[in-house]
């Protein structure tokens, strides 16, 4: 499975951005694709996951109310929507294939990586 994130950049603290990832090769692996984020200096954590098939999801209680995951499988894609965002929302964005049946917040759990987007919220 091949990951590719795009959507980053700037914006004012309170704006939006989306931001998407397309999966190609294996898809009918994947069992759910998350968003994770990783900020200088600072550990990988978690921020969303999406089953690729169903309706499961989940998010850190630190974006919930602000940024929804949506998935569109017949173009392979998740996307990202992120509103009111905040400087501490600047991070680089990573999506993430986890192939296994057991949804999870935890990055070692998931076996496919995308190369990471760039996103900077300024105050």
């Amino acid at each position: 499975v091949q990951l590719q994130a795009s959507g980053g950049g700037s914006v004012q603290a309170g704006g939006s951005l989306r931001l998407s990832c397309t999966a190609s090769g294996r898809t009918l692996t994947i069992d759910s694709l998350g968003w994770f984020r990783q900020a200088p200096l600072k550990e990988r954590e978690f921020v969303g996951y999406i089953s690729w098939r169903g309706s499961r999801s989940n998010y850190a209680d630190s974006v919930k109310g602000r940024f929804t995951i949506s998935r569109d499988n017949a173009k392979n894609t998740v996307s990202l929507q992120m509103n009111s965002l905040k400087p501490e929302d600047t991070a680089v964005y990573y999506c993430a294939a986890n192939p296994a049946p057991i949804t999870s917040t935890l990055p070692l759990r998931y076996r496919y990586w995308g190369q990471g987007t760039l996103v900077t919220v300024s105050s």
